[in-house]
């Protein structure tokens, strides 16, 4: 007798708790930070590696901060269907590998993307029992302090990721697909509410 399609490949060690949870916000909030925390701190975390095709930097690490492609292989991919998302910034491409997703998923685990407003939009409408958390500055002026405290941009590119930013965050908003809005306040505070908010929802899956 053929197993149903849901117990094929069905490990020992699975579970029907996998949960995908994005996290997104503007440049410069700290959402990689709060994103690091939370997979630091709920066991059976699984963060999700984009594709790109930006240049690799001798900073970057292959396969843990990014898988990082050729322009040709990243249409090839896409139109083969291997993508969740994709989304294009500064000129570049990023996109969520589909079946590595799909695979931890079944697994049990909770699988962490961190993607911007687009891309988030796109994954709910694959997994729409996604949940979804956009971290916000606590004003405007503290997010533009944050982007010059990184010294890593002149003037004119700092405004420019600045007006992006807002748009991005009404963006957020005007989408619907966010179902908590995070203030990162202080880090630690902002990491801490995050976890607390995936553990009662996987609970509250858990109980229905």
């Amino acid at each position: 007798m053929t197993p149903a399609p849901s117990e094929e490949h069905r490990l020992i060690t699975d579970t029907d708790d996998g949960l995908l949870l994005i996290i997104s916000g503007p440049s410069g909030v700290g959402k990689t930070t709060i994103t690091r925390g939370v997979e630091r701190s709920i066991p059976g975390s699984a963060f999700s590696v984009s594709c790109t095709t930006r240049a690799k930097t001798l900073a970057d690490v292959e396969g843990v901060d990014y898988h990082f492609v050729s322009d040709d292989e990243f249409e090839r991919m896409k139109a083969a269907g291997e993508f969740i998302e994709t989304a294009g910034v500064y000129g570049k491409k990023y996109a969520t590998p589909k079946a590595w997703v799909f695979e931890q998923l079944k697994r049990g685990r909770l699988v962490i993307l961190e993607i911007d407003v687009q891309g988030a939009v796109q994954v709910k409408r694959h997994v729409p029992g996604a949940f979804s958390i956009f971290i916000v500055p606590p004003t405007e002026e503290e997010l533009l302090r944050r982007l010059r405290d990184r010294k890593r941009e002149e003037h004119e590119q700092i405004q420019k990721r600045f007006a992006q930013a807002k748009a991005e965050m009404e963006s957020a908003r005007a989408s619907g697909v966010y179902d908590l809005f995070v203030v990162n306040d202080t880090i630690d505070d902002s990491i801490r509410r995050a976890v607390d908010m995936v553990i009662a929802e996987r609970a509250r899956r858990h109980r229905v």
